[in-house]
């Protein structure tokens, strides 16, 4: 689904439809089901030789919208929502995938994604390897002759470590290999990077981060060639049943008028929070990929046209330091979300990550002292005071 239009205008336009009354905001279509003209058009619809919708956890007005503007956006031949951004991470897996088939993928993933990854698909009898993620010969190692998938982050939780997806694409697809490369792209945002370009096969997003970006509605999106999408995707989704509801694609439609300047700004935020602490003396360490320290800057500034709304930064003195340091913090939250326009921070070790083992912790660098932040759209100054009372307070 292309066009000639900007991305900008795309994030308005594209994919509306209108009812008779000719509403200018897209309406929510708020039906579980749908009437046929006549007994002959309903076995049309269920034979598929009639376009046209039939039940709402098939497809409903609503969400076709907002599956249209983002296929339109990212520049994919198609997009199908789901209910929420694990069900588009298990759908976009699941539905290829059988037993005896084998999955490579990178370790460093959002906890959740490891779980699929590591304790479900194992029990359907999927074969699984794990490799480091910027190794890319441990990606030409693991390949084997049932190997139907690689599964990487684009920018990992929460240490935004980035992977080189032309190399690793390259890899899937040598010496015409069939292998789908399936990548989340939720800390990159389709703002700043279009992976699908970059050589991915298949993109998801958790659609409840930056795309709501107001903390309101879950939501998933899933994003690649039509065959892919409206085949064994489609009829995976369709009869195990993780649907996006109407309303919550309504608000997520009108959430993509405002996605570029929301994300363009919350980047902007991060990098200058970023500057400002980077060499703090009570910070080890700071994260982010626009920064010179950052072991994949190179690739980050060659394809990231921003740094991302992202950061993380290491405290010292563990855990009991950094409880502190969160215990003290009075503007920002406390929250495992992100991408919000609120800002908000966790501490991964003991949220977002904490079903890890110890040594798996340890082998992702999820330290005790981690903080991972999400920069929201307050003011820059009032972010960099509100850290540095929280550093005095919790010294």
């Amino acid at each position: 689904m292309t066009n000639s239009n900007s991305d900008a205008t795309n994030l308005i336009h594209a994919g509306v439809l209108r009812s008779q009354f000719a509403e200018n905001s897209e309406a929510i279509f708020l039906t579980s089901s749908y009437r046929y003209e006549s007994a002959e058009s309903a076995l049309a619809r269920f034979s598929g030789d009639e376009d046209g919708y039939m039940y709402s956890r098939y497809s409903n007005p609503s969400v076709s919208m907002l599956e249209q503007r983002m296929a339109t956006y990212e520049g994919a031949e198609d997009c199908f929502a789901t209910a929420s951004g694990m069900a588009a991470c298990f759908g976009a897996l699941a539905c290829q995938l059988q037993a005896g088939d084998h999955i490579v993928s990178a370790r460093a993933l959002f906890s959740s994604c490891l779980h699929v990854i590591e304790q479900i698909l194992p029990k359907w009898g999927v074969e699984v390897t794990l490799v480091d993620g910027n190794d890319l010969e441990s990606w030409e190692a693991a390949v084997r002759p049932n190997t139907k998938v690689f599964f990487a982050e684009v920018m990992s939780n929460p240490r935004l470590e980035l992977i080189d997806v032309p190399a690793i694409s390259e890899i899937a697809h040598k010496d015409g290999r069939d292998i789908c490369f399936v990548v989340d792209n939720v800390f990159a945002t389709p703002v700043l990077q279009k992976t699908l370009s970059l050589g991915a096969d298949v993109i998801f997003y958790s659609a409840t981060k930056h795309i709501d970006g107001q903390g309101r509605v879950l939501g998933g999106l899933i994003l690649g060639k039509k065959d892919f999408i409206r085949g064994p995707l489609e009829l995976f989704l369709r009869h195990t049943g993780p649907s996006m509801s109407a309303f919550n694609a309504w608000v997520m439609l009108k959430s993509l008028e405002t996605l570029e300047l929301r994300v363009n700004a919350q980047s902007d935020n991060a990098h200058k929070i970023a500057e400002a602490f980077y060499g703090h003396p009570e910070m080890t360490q700071v994260l982010y990929p626009h920064l010179p320290s950052h072991e994949q800057h190179e690739y980050a500034t060659k394809h990231l046209s921003k740094g991302g709304t992202m950061l993380a930064f290491e405290l010292k003195g563990g855990r009991d330091r950094a409880f502190k340091f969160l215990n003290a913090l009075e503007l920002i939250g406390i929250s495992n979300n992100l991408g919000d326009a609120k800002s908000l921070m966790t501490h991964p070790a003991t949220t977002t990550h904490y079903k890890l083992s110890d040594e798996q912790k340890e082998e992702l660098g999820i330290s005790p002292g981690l903080i991972r932040f999400s920069v929201g759209l307050e003011n820059t100054d009032d972010l960099i005071k509100e850290i540095e009372n929280a550093l005095e307070k919790s010294a």
